[in-house]
C-alpha cells in the first residue's frame, strides 16, 4: 500500500502555484490593486469562512488587502487574486465555494483537510467556466454521495478528491476534462469498473485510485495514454491479468497494483518500460515463475504473497540499480541468485521453498541494511561472510534448517538492532561476540540445539528489548549481571537445563519472564515483586520450593502466573480474580479459604458501635462543611446537565485533600440511565479497591450499584500517567461527547463522565456476562466448553464493532488494546469492543519504552509494532485474528510463553493438520461446525499474517466471517 507521505508528496500543486505561494510572501503595495469585483468577492468570502471557522482570521476592516490575509495568493503586482489555500481552517460549510467562482483570475483552489460535506451543484456550474483554473484540491475532507460531472474546466490539470468518502461508479464524469494531468480518487468508496476513458484528452501523466472498491480488470486503454509516469490502483478488488498494453508507456516510473485479486503471470513487457524504476504487484494471485529482465530498470521490486513458482531468475538481483526487492510469500524454489547487485539496501526472500547455502557473495554488499531469508529450507552453516555487512540492522534466518555453529564474524555486525535464527539446528555456545552487538534491541535463537552457558557480558547489551533463549540445551545458572539489562522488557529462558536459584530481574520486564521447564531450584525470590509491568510470569516445570511469597499479589499488572509441577507449600496468596493463575502439581500446596460471611454483632457491643455511627456521622459532617467550603472557592466544579440532579463538588470519600472535578456530563439520551446515573456514588464506588472488577492494560473498571437498585460499569483512567496525553480537559471532554453518539450495539459508548485533574471516570452499562477472556479461559469456571453457536456469534458482533470504528466518518478510531480482556459480552452472543477513548488520550511517544506499554497486552501486539511504534488498522486486525484463533482453538493468546498466533502459524503451513488446531471440545458437534470453524481459522490466519500489508480490511473480515455460515 502507498503511505500517505508518498501520496501527498506525489500530488503536491504544480510548479506554477508553488511559484504564486512564494511570490505572495514579497512585499505588497500600500494600497490594493484588486479589481473592485474581486475585492468584493474576498469580502463575500471572508465573511461566509469567519462564521464557519474560527481559525480563518481575515478582517476587511483591520486588513483592507485580501492579499494579505492567510491563505490568499495574489500575482506580483497584487492586481489579482491567483490561489486560495484554505488546508486544515476547519471548514463544515460549503456555501462559500459558490463565491470562490467570482474571481476570475484563480489559478488554483485548496480546501483540503477541512469537513467539508458536498461539493455544492452551483460551484461545478460557476467554475466550470474558469479557463484559467489549473488546480483543485478537495482531499481529506467529508465528501459523501457520487462523483460530480464535471462540466467545463477547460483548463483543470490536477484534480485531488481523495480521502474522502465518495461512492459509486467513476464513468463519464470527468469526459469533459480537456487538460486533466493528476487524477487521484484514493481512499473513498468508488466501485464498480475502472474507467477506460479518463478526461478528453490522453495528456493524462498521474493516475491514482488506490483504497477504493474498483471491481473487474485493468482497462487495456490505459495503454492510450503514453505521457502516464504514475499509476496506483493498489487495495481495489481487481481481477483478471495485466494487460500486456502497459509494457507500452515508456515514461512510466511508477506502477503499483498492490492489494487486488489479478492473477495470470507476471507480464513480460514490464521489462521494456525503459523509464519505470518501481513496481508492486504484492498481495494478489500472480502465478506462474518470474519473467527474465524483470529488472533490468528497476529500483524497486515487490512481488511479495502471491502464488510465484520457479527458481529466482540468476539476473533478477544483479541489475546495478536495484536496492528493493521483496519476493516473500511466495512458492519460490531453487537456491538463491549468487550474483547480487551492490547496491541492494533491502532484500526479503522469507516464506518460500528457497533451498541450498545462503551464498557467500554478501560479502560485497555493504549498502544490505535488511536482510529476510526466513521460513524457507536453507540448509548448511551461516556464513562468516555475512559479517562483511556492517550496515545491516535487521537478519532474519529464522524457521529454515541451518546447522553448525554460529559464526564469530557476526560481532562484526555494529549496526544490527535485530537478530533472529530461531527455530535451526545450530549447535554449539552463544559466541561471546554477539555481546558486542551494543545496538541490538531483538535476540532470538530460540528452538535450536545451542548449549554452553548463557554469557554473562550479555549484560553489555543495554538496548535489549527481547531476549529469547528459549527451546536449546542451555547449562549453568542465569548470570546475576542479567539484572542490570535495563531496557529488558521480554525474557524468554524456557526449556534449557538451567539450574540454580532464580536470580534479580530486571525491573523494567513487562511482556514475559518465562523460566519454565528448566531444574531451577530454591524458593521463589521477594525481589520479583519488584516487576511492577510484568504481565506474564511463567516459572512452572522446575524444581522451586518454599511459599509463594506474599509480595506478588502486588503486581498490578499480571494476568498469568504459572506456577505449577513444582516442590511449592503453604497456602497460596490471594491473587486478584483477572490473574490466570495455575498452581497445579504441587502437593503441598494449599488454596487459600473461601471468604466468610461475618457474624452479626452481638448486642453487648451495641454502645460501641453506636459510638462508632456517631462518629462516623460527625466526621462526614466535618467532611462535608469542608467541601462546601471548597466548592464555593473553586470555580472548577461538575456541571452535569440533568436537572434531577445537584452539582456535584470535591469527591469527599477521598483520603487526603478533596479532587477539583473539572467538568462532567450526561452523555446518553435516554431517560432510564439520567435517571439512575448518581455521580456522588460513583465517584464513592472508585475510591474502594473491593469494587473492581476487571484490569485492563490502561484502565480500572469497578462495579457500581446505584440507589435506585440500577448497575453500572465505572472505568478509571489515570490520567497523571505520563503516558497520557491531554490537551486540554475541555478536547478530551469534546472527544466524549463525539464518541457518546456513536450508535453501534457492539462498541461500549460511554453514557456519562466525570472528569478530575488527575483521573477521567467514564460510566457505561453493566454486562452482566463479564469478558470474553474470562468465559474462554477462567481456571476456575466449570469446564463446560462455549459452544461454536456463540462464539460465531461473538466473532460477528467484535468484527462488526470494529468495521464501525475503522469506517467513522470523522477518521478511524483505533483500538490502543484490542484483546479478549476488552471484549465485554451483554449476553452469549452479544459482544461489545471496549476502550475507545484510549487512542484520544494515549501519546506514544511519552512510553517509558515498553512496548506493549502503547501496543496493547501481550500475545495480541502485532509484530511490525517493533519497528514501526505506530497503532494502525492493520495492527486492529491483527489483535482481531488473535481474538479469533482464541474462539476456534479454544486456547489463550499466550501459553507456557508462547504467543498463540505463532503457534498457529506454525502449525497451519499443512492444510491438512487444520483439524489439529481447531477446538477438538467442540468441532466433533457436526460436520457443518467443523466446516465453519475451519472457515474462520482460514480468516484468523489471514488476519494475523506477518505482513501488515497482506492483512485484510475489517470490511473484508466482516465479509469473510458471515460468509462463513
Amino acid at each position: 500500500m502507498v503511505k500517505d507521505e508518498i501520496i501527498i508528496n506525489k500530488f503536491m500543486p504544480s510548479f506554477l502555484f508553488s511559484l504564486f505561494f512564494l511570490l505572495s510572501f514579497l512585499p505588497f503595495s500600500a494600497v490594493s490593486q484588486l479589481s473592485p469585483a474581486q475585492t468584493a468577492a474576498a469580502v463575500d468570502i471572508a465573511g461566509k469562512l469567519t462564521n464557519n471557522s474560527a481559525a480563518v482570521q481575515w478582517s476587511p476592516s483591520r486588513q483592507p488587502n485580501p492579499c494579505s490575509w492567510r491563505g490568499v495568493l495574489c500575482s506580483a503586482d497584487n492586481s489579482s487574486i491567483t490561489a486560495l489555500s484554505l488546508s486544515g481552517f476547519g471548514l463544515s460549510d460549503s456555501d462559500f465555494l459558490l463565491d470562490v467562482c467570482k474571481i476570475e483570475s484563480l489559478l488554483s483552489l485548496d480546501v483540503s483537510n477541512n469537513h467539508l460535506s458536498s461539493i455544492p451543484d452551483g460551484f461545478i456550474a460557476g467554475c466550470g467556466g474558469m479557463g484559467g483554473l489549473k488546480v483543485m484540491n478537495f482531499s481529506k475532507n467529508q465528501l459523501v454521495g457520487s462523483l460530480q460531472v464535471f462540466k467545463g474546466f477547460v483548463g483543470l490539470e490536477t484534480l485531488d478528491l481523495s480521502f474522502n468518502s465518495l461512492s459509486g461508479n467513476v464513468s463519464f464524469q470527468l469526459d469533459e476534462l480537456q487538460s486533466l494531468k493528476s487524477l487521484n480518487l484514493s481512499w473513498n468508496k468508488f466501485s464498480g469498473p475502472v474507467p477506460g476513458r479518463i478526461g478528453n484528452s490522453t495528456g493524462l501523466e498521474e493516475l491514482v485510485l488506490s483504497v477504493n472498491s474498483f471491481t473487474g480488470g485493468i482497462p487495456r486503454e490505459i495503454g492510450d495514454y503514453k505521457n502516464l509516469s504514475f499509476i496506483d490502483l493498489s487495495v481495489n478488488r481487481l481481477s483478471g491479468s495485466v494487460p500486456t498494453e502497459i509494457g507500452s508507456l515508456i515514461r512510466l516510473k511508477t506502477l503499483i497494483l498492490s492489494a487486488n485479486q489479478l492473477s495470470g503471470a507476471i507480464p513480460p513487457s514490464i521489462s521494456n518500460i525503459p523509464a519505470l524504476e518501481r513496481f508492486a504487484a504484492n498481495q494478489n494471485q500472480f502465478d506462474g515463475s518470474i519473467p527474465m529482465g524483470l529488472t533490468n530498470f528497476l529500483r524497486l521490486l515487490d512481488l511479495s504473497y502471491n502464488k510465484l513458482t520457479g527458481p529466482i531468475p540468476d539476473d533478477l538481483l544483479a541489475q546495478p540499480r536495484l536496492t528493493t526487492v521483496d519476493l516473500s510469500y511466495n512458492s519460490l524454489n531453487g537456491a538463491i541468485p549468487v550474483n547480487l547487485s551492490s547496491s541492494l539496501f533491502r532484500l526479503r526472500l522469507g516464506s518460500n521453498a528457497l533451498n541450498g547455502s545462503i551464498p557467500t557473495s554478501f560479502v560485497s554488499l555493504q549498502s544490505l541494511t535488511y536482510l529476510e531469508l526466513d521460513n524457507n529450507s536453507l540448509s548448511n552453516v551461516v556464513p562468516g561472510e555475512l559479517g562483511s555487512c556492517r550496515n545491516l540492522a535487521l537478519l532474519n534466518l529464522a524457521e529454515n534448517e541451518l546447522t553448525g555453529f554460529l559464526p564469530e564474524s557476526v560481532g562484526n555486525l555494529v549496526s544490527l538492532q535485530v537478530l533472529k535464527l530461531q527455530s535451526n539446528r545450530l549447535t554449539g555456545p552463544i559466541p561471546e561476540e554477539i555481546t558486542q552487538l551494543l545496538n541490538l534491541s531483538i535476540l532470538n535463537v530460540s528452538w535450536n540445539s545451542l548449549n554452553g552457558s548463557i554469557p554473562p557480558s550479555v549484560s553489555n547489551l543495554q538496548k535489549l528489548t527481547h531476549l529469547t533463549l528459549q527451546g536449546n540445551d542451555l547449562s549453568g545458572s542465569i548470570p546475576i549481571t542479567i539484572s542490570q539489562m535495563n531496557s529488558l522488557i521480554e525474557l524468554q529462558l524456557g526449556q534449557n537445563q538451567l539450574t540454580g536459584l532464580i536470580p534479580p530481574m530486571p525491573v523494567r520486564l513487562q511482556i514475559a519472564l518465562n523460566l519454565s521447564s528448566n531444574h531451577l531450584d530454591g524458593h521463589i525470590p521477594n525481589s520479583l515483586a519488584q516487576l511492577r509491568d510484568l504481565e506474564v510470569l511463567d516459572l512452572s516445570n522446575n524444581k522451586l520450593s518454599g511459599e509463594i511469597p506474599d509480595s506478588l499479589v502486588g503486581l498490578s499488572s499480571l494476568i498469568q502466573l504459572s506456577l505449577s509441577n513444582n516442590n511449592l507449600s503453604g497456602t497460596v496468596p490471594p491473587f486478584k480474580s483477572f490473574v490466570a493463575l495455575n498452581t497445579t502439581g504441587n502437593e503441598e500446596l494449599v488454596l487459600p479459604p473461601t471468604k466468610q460471611t461475618p457474624p452479626p454483632p452481638q448486642k453487648r457491643k451495641k454502645s460501641v458501635a453506636m459510638g462508632v455511627i456517631l462518629a462516623a456521622v460527625s466526621a462526614v459532617l466535618a467532611v462535608a462543611v469542608v467541601a462546601i467550603v471548597v466548592l464555593l472557592l473553586s470555580r472548577r466544579v461538575l456541571k452535569v446537565n440533568n436537572d434531577q440532579q445537584s452539582e456535584l463538588g470535591e469527591d469527599d470519600h477521598v483520603v487526603g485533600p478533596p479532587q477539583h472535578v473539572i467538568h462532567g456530563n450526561l452523555l446518553t439520551s435516554s431517560g432510564i440511565h439520567r435517571s439512575s446515573i448518581d455521580f456522588f456514588k460513583a465517584m464513592e464506588v472508585v475510591a474502594d479497591p473491593a469494587n473492581i472488577v476487571l484490569r485492563t492494560r490502561f484502565c480500572t473498571y469497578y462495579k457500581a450499584i446505584m440507589p435506585s437498585g440500577a448497575i453500572y460499569l465505572v472505568k478509571k483512567l489515570n490520567l497523571s500517567d505520563k503516558i497520557f496525553q491531554m490537551n486540554g480537559h475541555d478536547k478530551f471532554a469534546e472527544e466524549l461527547e463525539v464518541l457518546g453518539r456513536l450508535s453501534n450495539s457492539n462498541v461500549m459508548t460511554p453514557l456519562a463522565y466525570v472528569l478530575t485533574e488527575d483521573s477521567a471516570y467514564l460510566l457505561y452499562e453493566n454486562f452482566n456476562q463479564g469478558c470474553l477472556f474470562d468465559l474462554l479461559h477462567k481456571v476456575e469456571k466449570e469446564k463446560m466448553a462455549v459452544d461454536w453457536s456463540n462464539r460465531y456469534s461473538i466473532a460477528v458482533g467484535v468484527a462488526q464493532g470494529l468495521a464501525s470504528l475503522h469506517g467513522c466518518s470523522s477518521g478511524p478510531i483505533l483500538l490502543l488494546d484490542l484483546s479478549s480482556r476488552n471484549v465485554l459480552l451483554k449476553s452469549m452472543k452479544e459482544p461489545v469492543v471496549g476502550d475507545i477513548e484510549l487512542c484520544k488520550v494515549i501519546d506514544p511517544s511519552k512510553s517509558t519504552g515498553s512496548l506493549s506499554m502503547v501496543a496493547g497486552s501481550v500475545g495480541y501486539i502485532p509484530p511490525e509494532y517493533a519497528y514501526t511504534m505506530r497503532v494502525t488498522m492493520a495492527g486492529n486486525v491483527y489483535s482481531f485474528g488473535v481474538i479469533l484463533l482464541e474462539l476456534v482453538t479454544g486456547k489463550p493468546a499466550v501459553s507456557d510463553g508462547i504467543e498463540l498466533a505463532k503457534w498457529a502459524a506454525s502449525n497451519s503451513k499443512n492444510q491438512d493438520r487444520w483439524d489439529g488446531i481447531i477446538d477438538s471440545n467442540i468441532k466433533r458437534g457436526s460436520l457443518s461446525v467443523r466446516s465453519q470453524m475451519l472457515s474462520v481459522l482460514k480468516v484468523a490466519l489471514s488476519c494475523v499474517s506477518a505482513s501488515p500489508e497482506a492483512r485484510p480490511k475489517m470490511k473484508s473480515v466482516l465479509r469473510m466471517i458471515l460468509n462463513a455460515r
